[in-house]
């Protein structure tokens, strides 16, 4: 038997026997945080997998983002089988991220109550504190399908159905199996920071965050956000598409087509809807639509603007982007790099001053910024609004007040738009929303901009900070929340951005994220390009739209 050495960043060694699991390496770590992890080389493993060879070692930590998704999936499957000890009959779903925690819905004879969830919190209590290992078990996939039948998981079911491998690896935990996407820690016991917190009709899992690890942070109501989701869910069963399963099952009968029709009207449904509301109200002047990266807020004015000539209006858009500061007076962030993502990047006196006499019915020569020298210049571009116009400023700072300080609040209709999937893989593993941003972002990047997948996902850290300080603060503010995701829409996106993402090499500190994105969209059957219409949002990241070229 070969003998191996480990060594930590700090020089001390492990010298362990080959097969040894690391968590026998590792249990004795005196740091103040649970190690769920552990990097060897290059190479990133869970805690049962064994030692096979000498090099570097280090311990991944929950105040790191791959080890708190580690700690959270763990604590997911608790709550499952928690939830499945007390209810046995009940179906659980974990729906979507909401105020730091996970939003799920326990479905079962009598509503959830929260005398019911205490029930639930102390068995899950119970659980942790036994500290019972998870096993990760390989099998043929028919008898992981059969397990999932005798459980009447049908979600999961549809979901290994259309998996291409004949061997599957499920989690065990006392019992219990399920299938998820994603690594798992050693046993239960790390999970000391949790709460649940009832929240009609279901719950919310709540547990701390990598930047707060030891405390979970104070809940922040979002009645709108919960209120889109909700929405979303309604057009899921609208399309009786569920999970990537079922979604799955319409590419293979060819009712996909349909699907995309459907989807693509309840978008222009929904255009519609708002514009009606911007046309009820006889103050508005300004319409002002905020997101993140990858929201498709551009496609979405244009549909808008469409949507407002058919009541009698028309759209005269201001771009937010003319009007930043000259280079050299661009704030700089904590690194001393330019922070174009600043409120203070723009000019907002000018800006201001341009809005209130273009209001009072005046015409105003606007600026065009020249990206290039860091510049704005004068190019003679007038606008004057018709009687019957209205401005449309579109850009991350719409729904803070203070970019629009000057002008009252009546004449000012706000939008808040993102891509707030409500598809998951099935009923225990849900997609992240921000995983469908980077998607398209993306293949955006690779196909009109020139950036590789590894640039953009090195720069999506940073594009996340930004959105944290300048966007999500203000969602609330909106009037409105537009949903931009399209639930076949990774089916579309999947081969651009496999291709991306296959040319990161293992060194690149983006790997793992790669590695875990190329896993996840492979659950996905392809559908062509050519059953996209020319107006949705998806052609704003795959080119071809109606709209606009790149």
């Amino acid at each position: 038997m070969n003998n191996f050495i480990l060594t930590l960043n700090n020089g001390r060694e492990f010298k362990v026997e080959e097969g040894t699991q690391l968590y026998d390496v590792v249990k004795d770590d005196k740091s103040d945080l649970p190690v769920v992890l552990a990097k060897v080389n290059e190479n990133i493993y869970e805690l049962s997998s064994k030692v096979m060879e000498s090099g570097k070692l280090e311990l991944i930590h929950i105040d790191t983002n791959i080890g708190m998704k580690a700690y959270v999936r763990t604590l997911q499957f608790v709550l499952i089988k928690s939830v499945l000890d007390v209810f046995p009959k009940s179906k659980i779903v974990i729906e979507h991220s909401l105020s730091k925690g996970l939003y799920c819905e326990i479905h079962k004879d009598t509503p959830l109550s929260n005398e019911d969830l205490s029930k639930i919190k102390c068995k899950m209590k119970e659980t942790i504190e036994k500290n019972i290992v998870i096993k990760k078990v390989s099998m043929v996939k028919k008898k992981a399908i059969k397990i999932f039948k005798d459980y009447g998981m049908d979600d999961k079911v549809r979901l290994l159905n259309h998996v291409a491998s004949k061997e599957v690896k499920l989690y065990e935990l006392d019992g219990r199996f399920d299938y998820f996407y994603g690594s798992m820690a050693y046993s239960t016991g790390i999970l000391k920071t949790f709460d649940l917190m009832y929240y009609a009709p279901g719950l919310i899992l709540r547990y701390p965050t990598e930047n707060n690890p030891k405390e979970i942070i104070e809940f922040v109501e979002h009645k709108k956000l919960s209120k889109i989701f909700k929405e979303t869910e309604e057009w899921g069963y609208i399309l009786d598409v569920a999970d990537v399963g079922a979604l799955n099952d319409k590419v293979d009968s060819g009712e996909i087509i349909d699907i995309i029709r459907v989807a693509e009207a309840l978008h222009e449904k929904k255009a519609a809807y708002i514009a009606d509301m911007i046309s009820e109200r006889k103050d508005v002047k300004i319409i002002l639509i905020a997101g993140p990266s990858s929201s498709g807020k551009t496609t979405f004015a244009r549909r808008l603007g469409i949507q407002l000539r058919v009541n009698g209006l028309v759209p005269v858009p201001l771009g937010m982007d003319d009007y930043f500061v000259d280079r050299q007076f661009t704030p700089v962030d904590d690194n001393g790099e330019y922070d174009f993502e600043s409120i203070y990047a723009l000019d907002l006196k000018l800006l201001n001053f341009h809005l209130k006499n273009i209001l009072e019915g005046n015409e105003v020569e606007i600026p065009s910024y020249n990206f290039k020298t860091g510049k704005r210049e004068w190019i003679d571009r007038k606008i004057k609004l018709p009687h019957n116009g209205i401005l449309i400023l579109e850009g991350i700072h719409g729904l803070n007040e203070m970019l629009t300080k000057s002008i009252p609040k009546e004449n000012k209709f706000k939008i808040y738009i993102s891509a707030l999937t409500q598809l998951n893989l099935d009923n225990h593993n849900r997609i992240a929303t921000t995983d469908v941003r980077i998607i398209r972002r993306i293949v955006r990047d690779y196909l009109s901009r020139g950036y590789g997948g590894e640039e953009t996902l090195k720069m999506w850290t940073s594009i996340r900070r930004g959105e944290e300080k300048n966007i999500f603060v203000y969602q609330e503010n909106a009037d409105v929340m537009f949903n931009s995701t399209l639930v076949y829409e990774l089916c579309v996106l999947k081969r651009f951005a496999l291709k991306e993402l296959s040319k990161i090499k293992p060194n690149s500190v983006v790997y793992y994220e790669a590695l875990r994105l190329k896993s996840f969209l492979h659950f996905f059957k392809d559908v062509d390009t050519n059953y996209v219409p020319e107006n949705s949002i998806l052609r704003e990241f795959i080119g071809g739209s109606c709209f606009y070229k790149y």
